[in-house]
This record gives structure tokens, sequence and C-alpha cells, in this order.
């Protein structure tokens, strides 16, 4: 699917590019192995997962970076990413919109590291900010799950 660049930086779309600087910085820390929900042209690792892939279908594994989309599906990845983590092993780290009033939000951020970016984000090549918040929400093995070590 190709896309216009005016297109995929307005409200048009759920489509917002990672911003290529904010990724390094990220990856610097992570050392990233999938990009779970990527297009060829705007894929951050050297695996991931297109649209056609549908990485909702897919088993995630290692350390994943995942920047959904930002539409009415955003709470099925965001489940995906702690189901991942929790059932396989895997490290999510995802960069989301900071909407904190959300179902999906409450349900699995919560359960999460989260670190709120200060500042409003220039996706892509865009020449305006982002309209809303963001954050970077890590989920990762929880040791009770991991070890079975829960109080029933």
């Amino acid at each position: 699917i190709l896309m216009n660049k005016e297109l995929m930086f307005s409200s048009k779309t759920d489509l917002w590019e990672t911003p290529a600087d904010l990724f390094k910085k990220i990856d610097d820390v992570f050392r990233f192995d999938l990009d779970v929900c990527a297009t060829p042209e705007n894929a951050k690792c050297e695996s991931y997962f297109t649209i056609a892939d549908d990485g909702l279908s897919k088993e995630w594994f290692g350390t994943c970076w995942m920047n959904p989309p930002y539409g009415r599906k955003i709470g099925d990845w965001v489940r995906k990413a702690y189901y991942s983590a929790r059932q396989n092993g895997a490290t999510i780290v995802c960069l989301l919109p900071a909407r904190t009033d959300t179902d999906w939000w409450k349900n699995y951020c919560t359960e999460a590291e989260v670190h709120f970016i200060r500042g409003r984000i220039k996706f892509g090549d865009s020449k305006n900010s982002a309209h809303f918040p963001s954050a970077l929400i890590v989920f990762r093995p929880n040791l009770n799950d991991v070890f079975n070590l829960r109080k029933i």
C-alpha cells in the first residue's frame, strides 16, 4: 500500500512513523530483534512483520519494537504485547499515545513500565508535532509468571 506523506501524518491515518533519532536512542538500550508492525518503508529492525504478515497472528520473540496503528485496533496490539511478555517471555517496547483514560491503557499499560515522553513527537518527516502526548510502555516477563511464584 503506497501512502501519501501528507496523509500519513494527518489525522486521516492511524500510521505514525517512529522518528529515527528517537528509535536509535531506544534501540541503543534494548537492541531490538523484531519490529512487530511495520511497513517495508518504515521498518526499524531487520526482521519485521508487515500488514500483510498480520503481526497479531504471529508469535513475538526476543526483544520487540512496537509502534502500532493508533486506530481502533490499538487495544489488540497492546493486549498482544502484554501476553507475549507474560506467556512467551518476550520484551516488547511500545511507542503509544498516552491515552490513560482508555480500557487498553488501564488493563495492560498499568501492568508495565511507563515512561512518558516530554513534549510532543514529530513523527516521520512531519513538520508539525503530534496532537497527542506519547509514552514508551515496556512489557517484560513477570518473574511471578516465569517461576510460578504467584500465591494462590
